[in-house]
């Protein structure tokens, strides 16, 4: 047995008048995600513990078998990991997004979605202006980054920091973090961004430009046993977002770079999907997850996110569906979105979202469901309220 893990991260909403009171998940055209429904088990699946921040990286260790409220440390530390930085015990490591700032107000936690060429020339400066021996910056991808930072020059207890996604048109002053040196550090950098060549041109271009570092989702080096100790299975993960990456390589598993992956409505879907069933022929689980939905619900396009659900089903969940007659082992998939990211809200919530499980070679299954989509399953019985314990009952 085979068993492959389907991610649309965000891909779960409310309902909306632009579409008639349907979900985006409703609203789209989703042919193969509704076979999967109408053909296999169907439930609810709590990824974010009571409490806790409904970050991709808390729902994400969730997925993939983890107790975020056991083992989460950060976001910084995963996107740490991704990037081959070992840190040390004396070592935060924080997410250090390049945003652009408008009258005082988070215009654009992306920076246009800077390009990580530009980027990286941004960071290099930033470590000869703002770095020393306990401040490093490091290149990231697009406007995604790090800074690894001393505890002892950070004083991280009770440390409050805000994901810049969560404050998009909103004031920035009502939301820095609470320590003297953190929020120097994002003040000051602002001088040498916007006098830099590269926002210059991004400017004279009519681009936006990386106008500010943002500082967020801090933490040190979780411990975690990895993911063959832990579910006695070989796996392998596919994604573009350094988070996930980052948490593959601290399980253990083997991280598989997708040429043209890049997080974002444009991803190689296709790719992700004859990758993973590659991947299958040496590993016993992969996990494949697309940013594309969460990035349009960030955005609060709701055409976007419809877009990117139809691809996601028809790239990856139609080009697996395709294969599994000649792929020559049985598989089981599971689908699912991380957690909600919500048009109106623009957004993570922490709400239950809808799972399917489908096994290949099962004959004759017939589930009451009639589609993938929150409406459709919203009267299934099965609810897990523990996200983390989905991945042993897959595995079972």
């Amino acid at each position: 047995m085979k068993y492959l893990v389907l991610i649309g991260d965000g891909m779960s909403d409310h309902p909306l008048k632009e579409l008639g009171g349907k979900t985006p998940l409703e609203y789209a055209q989703t042919p193969n995600m509704d076979f999967l429904a109408k053909n296999g088990l169907c439930g609810w699946v709590n990824n974010v513990p009571k409490g806790m921040s409904p970050g991709s990286d808390v729902a994400a260790m969730s997925i993939f078998g983890y107790d975020p409220k056991k083992y989460y440390t950060g976001r910084g530390p995963l996107e740490a990991a991704s990037l081959g930085i070992k840190l040390k015990k004396d070592e935060v490591a924080f997410r250090c997004n390049l945003v652009t700032i408008e009258d005082g107000k988070m215009a654009d936690f992306t920076s246009g979605h800077i390009t990580t060429k530009e980027a990286d020339q941004i960071l290099k400066t930033l470590n000869k202006k703002l770095g020393s021996k306990d401040v490093c910056f490091v290149t990231g991808l697009s406007y995604r980054h790090l800074l690894i930072i001393r505890h002892s020059a950070l004083g991280i207890r009770h440390l409050r920091t805000t994901p810049p996604h969560d404050i998009t048109g909103k004031l920035i002053e009502d939301h820095l973090p609470n320590n003297d040196l953190i929020r120097r550090l994002m003040k000051e950098s602002i001088v040498p961004l916007l006098e830099h060549p590269v926002n210059k041109k991004r400017i004279k271009a009519g681009k936006k430009p990386a106008s500010m570092i943002w500082l967020w989702g801090q933490g040190a080096a979780p411990n975690l046993k990895p993911f063959k100790k832990q579910y006695g299975k070989s796996a392998a993960v596919i994604t573009a977002v350094h988070l996930l990456k980052g948490l593959g390589k601290i399980l253990g598993m083997e991280v598989i770079n997708v040429p043209g992956a890049t997080g974002f409505l444009d991803t190689n879907y296709k790719g992700k999907a004859q990758y993973a069933l590659r991947a299958l022929q040496r590993r016993d689980l992969v996990l494949v997850h697309v940013e594309a939905p969460d990035e349009a619900g960030h955005m609060g396009d709701v055409k976007g996110k419809v877009r990117a659900i139809e691809d996601f089903d028809a790239k990856v969940v139609g080009t697996v569906l395709s294969k599994l007659r000649h792929c020559g082992f049985d598989i089981r998939i599971l689908i699912l979105p991380d957690h909600p990211t919500p048009i109106k809200l623009m957004t993570h919530t922490a709400e239950a979202v809808p799972f399917v499980i489908y096994q290949s070679r099962v004959a004759g299954r017939k589930s009451q469901v009639k589609g993938f989509n929150e409406n459709a399953i919203k009267s299934a019985r099965l609810r897990i309220k523990d996200g983390w314990k989905l991945m042993g009952r897959f595995l079972r």
